[in-house]
């Protein structure tokens, strides 16, 4: 079982002094060997600048950082470090290091190590950023390693937040366990060879720490109170919120938890149609009445910002719930939104794919805590999980509170404990307090070097966005193709040198590169959203790749390639990209992005290209659909299935039909609710598509939502009606259902629609349920 000891956390130690055959080295050698044999430490040994430089950017487990202040060697360099040779020039080594250290994190103990200088010979710049001075050869080195020793427990000791701590104390306590949970601490699954095959596989540390409620030092989730409160009041000053609580069966659930605190049956209410379906979800539950916020969409299907000018101002309603950032990366300015929606009470941004907007400055203002207290009530909910650190379905809710309760303790109070309802309906009495230490962990990591972490991430994801938009751009001079990225052309710009026209440092850090603006007059944004005011950006790091075949206005070529093609292929190469449109797709560029992963994806891109330029064999590129599908594809190439989905994709208007549908404004004739509970009642039936009439005397009512993958937002809600309001929606789900027929292995998930079985011809149709109307017949 592995304990969290001191060797866990090494010592970096830098210096070109430790291999030399002299008092020096004889000394330092000592020290290292001391700390190692009598003080429990690991060491790092590093013998230049260039060497320390990659280990402190690559490793976050440094326990203490010595410097040989007299350090001259630089070591190696990779050519991305090549600018610390100009640094040192006019800078010692160990000072370069020593500013680079602070800047990734703030708290590491560093010791510096000097000659038999004058204290006044070290800048007070670096006496600043340092925690002890050590002179060479004047203090035993049994003595020194204790006092580096000393640096790295002090240090680990403020590594663990609060809950995790005591929740590793608790595990290394090694008691013995009487109650619940019944595999008592792990001892029950090596009662059996399964049982011991997951021990093995999860290590007893995961399975001690999954403990029962019933112990008292780890506090209550459901009062909030002890170190899991602490864990949770933590949270909401790191992400600047009134009140943070957290969730452990994902946003969804926080949704719901939300929903229900503030909304009764037959409110009005605002939903952003690019919703998640949890808020659906939470319409039902709460018996809400809602109207919809509609997204703009592109040519190329990309769905953009709500265009909020068409949102009546006459109307109040109790709640309404925004979708920051939208699944394609755009992030809405919230005191924009705030002005515009003033007739809403409580305002619910759902941020499940942006917990980290709070720790970087590109982000300033576009994130629902940056907005400043005022009157109106505001919840984010985040899933932690998602694109920060914490174990999935760990998600957080944060709450704004209005200038009316924050600034009144008893009002205070008085709004937990109403809120607090709402969260016990929907909270476990058997918490995973695993979970619990990942969402207090993910906070700590983002304190600690958050903004550093991000500033990282933004910057690869530029490059990676440079690298692709040049190869597409050097290919297109040679009448060539290749993949391209949505994004503002500032980003990929080049001057007469063949240099980046901006730095990467500025993209990195001003909004106005991203910022989503109207059109000029006579001129095509890069964007195709037909925004009239400045109030969305692009995220950097959600990258959006564009496949030959279509440009922004949703104008085809005569050939392309189908997006759901190139990324059927990456995944067979262990690529999964976050989403697949018809001629687009998105990847996510997060604090779990390798140098690796960029460069293997770049490699299968430019793989994938020269199979479709050589024509190469199907049954090469795509053997297992080949084999499942052998009467459609056997004889097919590469580029001629790319070609004949194109074809059918472009001859048949899909991608127009899908913008059609998503256009529609379907009229309801039940609130959500309503039509849940003729699903409870039986009161629904199992229908063909093509039996329904949208020209019918009496049109059919949906009995479930309809959702489409992609782009994952409903298309028609429970209790709206398929008549001409709808027919495109209609249109568009037969001609998906078409497609698939069409080319089999390319089904994706719809959900609300079931498929029959295949009829003689291998065609599968779709079906859904209706509210019950016997004059319809059923039979196709």
């Amino acid at each position: 079982m592995g304990k969290l000891e001191m060797a866990s956390w090494p010592v970096l130690f830098v210096s070109d002094q430790i291999q030399a055959e002299n008092d020096q080295g004889l000394w330092l050698r000592e020290i290292l060997r001391d700390l190692t044999e009598q003080q429990d430490c690991s060491i790092l040994p590093s013998y230049g600048l260039g060497d320390a430089h990659d280990i402190v950017r690559s490793r976050e487990d440094l326990g203490t950082i010595v410097i040989d202040w007299d350090l001259s060697e630089m070591g190696y360099l990779h050519e991305k470090n090549a600018y610390l040779i100009q640094k040192v020039k006019n800078t010692r080594s160990a000072q370069v290091l020593v500013d680079f250290i602070r800047k990734r994190n703030k708290t590491i103990p560093i010791v510096l190590l000097t000659g038999r200088i004058s204290i006044e010979s070290i800048p007070d710049e670096v006496l600043e950023n340092i925690n002890e001075v050590v002179w060479k050869l004047t203090d035993t080195p049994c003595f020194l390693a204790g006092r580096i020793a000393r640096q790295v427990k002090d240090y680990t000791e403020t590594v663990l937040p609060p809950f995790f701590r005591e929740l590793v104390q608790y595990v290394e306590t090694y008691k013995y366990a009487w109650h619940t949970p019944g595999h008592m601490g792990g001892q029950g699954f090596l009662t059996s060879p399964s049982g011991t095959a997951l021990h093995k596989f999860f290590g007893e540390n995961v399975l001690r720490a999954d403990l029962s409620i019933s112990v008292p030092e780890l506090g209550s989730l459901l009062d909030h109170s002890g170190v899991t409160g602490d864990a949770e009041s933590f949270s909401a000053k790191v992400f600047g919120a009134d009140r943070t609580y957290y969730v452990l069966n994902g946003t969804s659930t926080a949704n719901q938890i939300i929903w229900r605190s503030q909304v009764s049956p037959g409110e009005q209410t605002l939903m952003d149609r690019n919703c998640h379906k949890s808020l659906n979800y939470a319409m039902i539950i709460t018996g809400a009445n809602p109207e919809y916020m509609h997204p703009l969409r592109n040519g190329l299907g990309i769905v953009g910002p709500v265009d909020f000018s068409v949102i009546s101002s006459k109307k109040t309603y109790k709640m309404a719930a925004l979708t920051n950032s939208t699944y394609d990366g755009v992030c809405y300015n919230t005191g924009y939104v705030e002005d515009h929606l003033k007739n809403v009470e409580v305002l619910h941004f759902d941020e499940a794919w942006y917990a980290y907007a709070k720790f970087h400055g590109i982000y300033n203002k576009h994130y629902g805590m940056s907005l400043p207290p005022g009157n109106k009530l505001l919840f984010c909910s985040q899933s932690t999980h998602k694109l920060l650190t914490a174990f999935s379905q760990a998600s957080m809710i944060h709450v704004r509170l209005p200038e009316s309760i924050r600034n009144s303790a008893e009002a205070r109070e008085n709004f937990h404990d109403l809120f607090n309802e709402s969260y016990m309906m929907h909270g476990s009495t058997s918490p995973q307090y695993s979970m619990v230490a990942s969402l207090e962990v993910a906070t700590k990591m983002m304190l600690d070097n958050g903004s550093v972490v991000f500033e990282d991430i933004i910057k690869e994801a530029i490059e990676l966005r440079r690298k692709i938009a040049w190869a597409q751009e050097d290919l297109a001079r040679q009448k060539d193709w290749f993949f391209k990225i949505w994004q503002p052309p500032c980003i990929a710009k080049r001057n007469k040198e063949g240099r980046p026209e901006v730095p990467i440092e500025k993209l990195a850090k001003d909004q106005n590169y991203w910022t989503i603006k109207p059109a000029e007059p006579g001129e095509t944004t890069w964007h195709g959203f037909a925004v009239k005011d400045e109030y969305a950006m692009l995220d950097p790091i959600k990258l959006i790749f564009i496949c030959p075949g279509i440009d922004i206005n949703g104008d085809m070529d005569g050939t392309g390639i189908p997006a759901a093609i190139v990324t059927n292929f990456l995944i067979a190469k262990g690529i999964v990209c976050e989403k697949t449109d018809y001629y687009s797709w998105l990847l996510l560029n997060s604090a779990g992005t390798t140098k690796g992963k960029q460069g293997t994806l770049v490699a299968e891109l430019f793989k994938f290209k020269k199979l479709y330029d050589s024509n190469a064999a199907l049954a090469d590129v795509f053997p297992d659909m080949v084999a499942t599908y052998p009467e459609k594809y056997q004889d097919q190439s590469l580029k001629d299935h790319c070609q004949a989905m194109h074809d059918y994709i472009k001859s048949n208007d899909l991608l127009k039909k899908m913008l059609k549908a998503f256009e529609a404004r379907p009229v309801n004739d039940l609130i959500p609710a309503e039509a849940y509970r003729s699903i409870v009642k039986q009161e629904v039936e199992s229908v063909e598509l093509s039996c329904i009439d949208p020209q019918a005397a009496t049109p059919r009512t949906a009995g479930v939502m309809l959702v489409p993958y992609p782009p994952g937002i409903p298309v028609i809600m429970g209790g709206e009606i398929f008549d001409n309001h709808a027919e495109d929606i209609l249109n568009y789900l037969i001609a998906r259902q078409d497609f698939e027929n069409e080319f089999p292995g390319y089904e994706s998930d719809i959900h609300g629609i079931e498929r029959t079985a295949p009829d003689e011809n291998g065609n599968k149709y779709f079906k859904t349920l209706l509210i019950k109307k016997s004059e319809i017949s059923l039979e196709r």
